[in-house]
């Protein structure tokens, strides 16, 4: 019985300590381990492109083109193909929002950063996750990624 009780004790201090480290190194704000929430210079980042009306890539609702905030309801151009091998990430095409389309951005490749004409488009991976959201991943533009991009 006192074995138990022993490591109980063991298991609530453990807890504990971990508790104290993950709350100490998100509130200094190394950004490996707390997403960069109080590093200094992300935050300034971030305030000045919301003071803008623009996003960061990685922000839901954020068109991953142009990086234009979308209001509630706008939605993105893309073009989702089924899976080739039957799991749960597919092939996607991502054109862009209304802002980019009609010319009132630029639209800019976020892996090379050269600015899109046209016609071309993002190519990215599509991975499905049962109970959260999906998770999109851009490969790059059909110049950097294409089958004309030179890469092997």
């Amino acid at each position: 019985m006192r074995e138990i009780l022993e490591v109980f004790i063991f298991v609530v201090i453990g807890v504990v300590l971990l508790w104290f480290g993950y709350t100490l190194f998100l509130s200094l704000g190394f950004p490996a381990l707390g997403g960069g929430k109080g590093f200094r210079f992300w935050s300034r980042k971030r305030r000045s492109l919301k003071a803008r009306g623009e996003g960061t890539p990685g922000d839901p609702q954020t068109c991953p083109v142009c990086s234009a905030k979308l209001d509630e309801g706008q939605l993105v151009s893309s073009l989702a193909f089924p899976s080739l091998n039957g799991g749960k990430d597919r092939f996607m095409h991502i054109r862009g929002c209304t802002y980019c389309l009609q010319g009132d951005r630029d639209r800019l490749c976020p892996v090379c950063g050269r600015v899109l004409r046209g016609m071309e488009i993002l190519i990215c991976r599509l991975f499905e996750r049962s109970g959260r959201r999906s998770h999109v991943h851009v490969l790059g533009c059909t110049r950097c990624r294409g089958p004309n991009s030179g890469r092997t």
